[in-house]
């Protein structure tokens, strides 16, 4: 642990982990000064009253950072576009907005000539990967500490225990301690009896963005969203921002109980855990642009992009955004939506999104030679030559392991 660091920049959210490590650093490094940096990528009234609560527990100062349209528009949409689900579940809401923090933090870091970058992710998960590929591709030469690598604490009961030792505010107990990460696009919850998979969710007691289906209306909801190049620009014909757009999705979602997934997944680090993820405005968007692309794009395209969505989600999922193997898979997403414009309606009830329509002025669907009825443009006879070219590899083999066997 180096003792010659003298400005500190933290990765700070105000919660157990980050509100009790501005002591820590203020103990283990003498004389140091610690910036809290907050990144706002939606989470709401979270970051309520953080300036007075950092600067009381030893921070010199706080950026409270707006990035949430920037984190929709560059970092969320392009995962979408790309059909990107990790493990074919997980909408990847925690892993994308580590990205755009990390680098804002080592922005700042810059700016304010720190001597190192702090966070609180543990060494058991994701995040601290994540976090530190972005400082790596930014800032190769910055310091990183990482206390939960270092420091004597081993539970977030020892955390709690050390926040009172500190006079550190609390807003959670033992009880309801879950570990949660959220923004603008989902909520995750992990811990306590959801560590146990054979634990059912008390759903009643952890959703916080919506209902659980029992719950939702037994009415369906209709909506309309409008993409432009595989961008949604439009809700029922209104024309709204990033933000509001997913503002007004997370609302209908999650009054229609849409978006909650419990899955045991694989960290990147080797171990498998358990969470509960509530995306109930992106998984309206998911489903409405694969809606959309299977009027859109040609067959071959289609099932390449099917191919690369696994390995972009696991990019993702592995921090490894700022990496010229993602853009390069951007780039093929991009010029895959060119032809992703149109309008899709789904019908949202009791957690699940049913398409109703989908209508693109790209369309590729022909109605005259899909038809079942009599058409001119479609000779069936053509097929017959079709098969045997397409089997001729098969017919092949079977005669010579025919001859073989008479042999």
């Amino acid at each position: 642990m180096k003792k010659d660091i003298k400005k500190i920049v933290l990765a700070y959210s105000g919660g157990l982990d980050t509100s009790i490590i501005i002591p820590w650093l203020k103990d283990n490094y003498p004389g140091c000064e610690v910036i809290a940096v907050c990144a706002d990528v939606g989470q709401g009234k979270e970051t309520d009253g953080l300036e007075e609560k950092a600067i009381k527990t030893g921070a010199s100062k706080l950026y409270i950072e707006d990035l949430r349209k920037e984190f929709i528009e560059d970092y969320v949409f392009p995962t979408m576009q790309a059909g990107a689900k990790y493990e074919n579940q997980y909408l990847l809401g925690t892993s994308f907005a580590r990205p755009i923090i990390a680098k804002r933090i080592v922005e700042i870091a810059r700016a304010e000539g720190a001597d190192a970058i702090a966070h609180g992710c543990t060494g058991k998960g994701n995040d601290q990967v994540r976090f530190e590929l972005t400082i790596k591709a930014f800032a190769p030469d910055m310091e990183i500490i990482a206390p939960w690598r270092v420091w004597d604490i081993k539970s977030r009961d020892e955390e709690i225990d050390y926040a009172i030792a500190k006079n550190v505010p609390l807003n959670i107990t033992r009880e309801t301690n879950y570990s949660k990460d959220k923004n603008i696009w989902h909520l995750s919850h992990e811990g306590l009896d959801l560590e146990d998979p054979a634990n059912e969710p008390m759903y009643d007691k952890i959703l916080e963005m919506g209902v659980s289906p029992e719950q939702a209306p037994d009415k369906a909801t209709y909506v309309t969203i409008s993409f432009e190049k595989g961008v949604p620009v439009a809700i029922d014909g209104e024309k709204l921002g990033a933000i509001e757009l997913l503002e007004k999705l997370n609302a209908l979602g999650g009054a229609n109980g849409i978006g909650i997934v419990d899955m045991v997944e694989n960290r990147l680090v080797g171990m498998k855990s358990r969470g509960v993820y509530e995306t109930p405005g992106g998984t309206i968007l998911y489903a409405a642009h694969e809606a959309l692309e299977t009027l859109t794009l040609d067959r071959d395209t289609m099932h390449t992009k099917q191919m690369l969505s696994g390995k972009f989600a696991d990019l993702v999922y592995f921090g490894q955004w700022f990496t010229p193997v993602r853009e390069a898979l951007t780039a093929f997403v991009d010029k895959t939506q060119e032809v992703v414009t149109g309008e899709v309606k789904l019908k949202l009830y009791k957690g699940n999104c049913i398409l109703a329509s989908v209508t693109s002025p790209y369309s590729l669907y022909d109605e005259d030679i899909a038809t079942f009825e009599a058409d001119q443009v479609y000779d069936q006879a053509d097929a017959t030559g079709f098969i045997n070219l397409f089997g001729l590899p098969l017919k092949v083999k079977a005669a010579l392991d025919a001859k073989k066997n008479k042999e």
